[in-house]
C-alpha cells in the first residue's frame, strides 16, 4: 500500500516539458493545491498571445 503523504506547500508557478513533448503548467490556487494544465506547443503559443494582449508593461 502506498504511503499517504501530507500535501506540502503549494509552491511557485511552474512550467516544464515532459519527455513526450507536452508542456505542463502548474498554477497554485487559493485554498491549496494546484491547477495543472497539459498543453502542446501550439496551445501554449495561443495562450501566450491571449495573455500578452491583457498584460500591461
Amino acid at each position: 500500500m502506498a504511503a499517504m503523504k501530507p500535501r506540502g506547500t503549494d509552491g511557485p508557478m511552474e512550467a516544464e516539458v515532459e519527455p513526450r513533448g507536452l508542456i505542463v503548467l502548474k498554477v497554485p490556487v487559493d485554498g491549496g493545491g494546484r491547477l495543472v494544465f497539459s498543453m502542446n506547443a501550439d496551445e501554449v503559443s495561443r495562450l501566450y498571445q491571449v495573455l500578452e494582449n491583457v498584460v500591461k508593461r
